[in-house]
């Protein structure tokens, strides 16, 4: 997937790629890219809600952390949509990401 909207103060952007796994309703992530040299998340889908706690390694050398409440959509396409609000726990903010699927 790729970041195709992001808040105004966000660090992934349209050059971070996210690579999705699942297994029953568990969901984990890496993620690299932009500012974050690399990402993790792991959560809980139910229904059409994932539920899940990041950890990301930034270009700066910086490392931050948090928790995101998301609605997985599936486009007219037949492409999967992320719609991300995250809250960040190891510093001060909160916002809304969108990841779509690359058309391979």
């Amino acid at each position: 997937m790729y970041v195709s909207s992001t808040a105004a103060d966000g660090v992934v952007d349209s050059d971070t790629r996210l690579r999705f796994i699942q297994k029953g309703q568990r969901v984990a992530a890496r993620y690299s890219g932009g500012s974050v040299r690399r990402g993790w998340l792991v959560g809980r889908l139910s229904g059409s809600e994932l539920v899940f706690q990041y950890a990301q390694a930034e270009a700066a050398g910086d490392v931050h952390s948090g928790h995101s409440v998301c609605r997985v959509e599936r486009l007219s396409t037949g492409r999967l949509r992320i719609i991300e609000r995250f809250t960040r726990v190891s510093r001060p903010g909160s916002g809304t990401n969108v990841f779509d699927e690359i058309v391979q």
